[in-house]
């Protein structure tokens, strides 16, 4: 009887070495996908890098310049502590505005201008 047991003993610590490494990997390949963005503040502290990036925060009022006959936009995004420049081209979406929260995806350019590929609104749930 005793040798069964170590024997289920064993077996189960197997299995549960197996799960915790599979899990452990699972992890690790997601990774990059835990954190939903970064703040201006936390952005700041980046190197610059082509590496793609979330940025969300509030769009300062009065910040919003469209060039004319283009799809370029540039604002300027906060989260109340650090204010950073992005750069976008393209259509806005129909809830972007002054004083609303963004998520915006890209990367770092010269000078910490954020250069934007995609745009998304938050919307309040009021």
């Amino acid at each position: 009887m005793k040798a069964v047991r170590r024997r289920k003993l064993s077996f189960i610590l197997f299995v549960l070495t197996i799960l915790s490494l599979v899990v452990a990997l699972i992890m690790y390949a997601l990774r990059q996908n835990v954190s939903l963005f970064y703040s201006p503040t936390e952005l700041v502290h980046l190197p610059v890098s082509p590496k793609i990036v979330r940025l969300g925060g509030m769009v300062v009022k009065n910040s919003v310049k469209r060039q004319a006959k283009t799809l370029e936009v540039e604002f300027k995004l906060t989260d109340f502590h650090q204010t950073i420049t992005v750069r976008y081209q393209g259509i806005l979406p129909d809830l972007f505005r002054e004083e609303q929260g963004i998520v915006a995806l890209g990367y770092v350019g010269a000078q910490h201008v954020f250069k934007a590929t995609e745009v998304l609104a938050k919307h309040d749930e009021n």
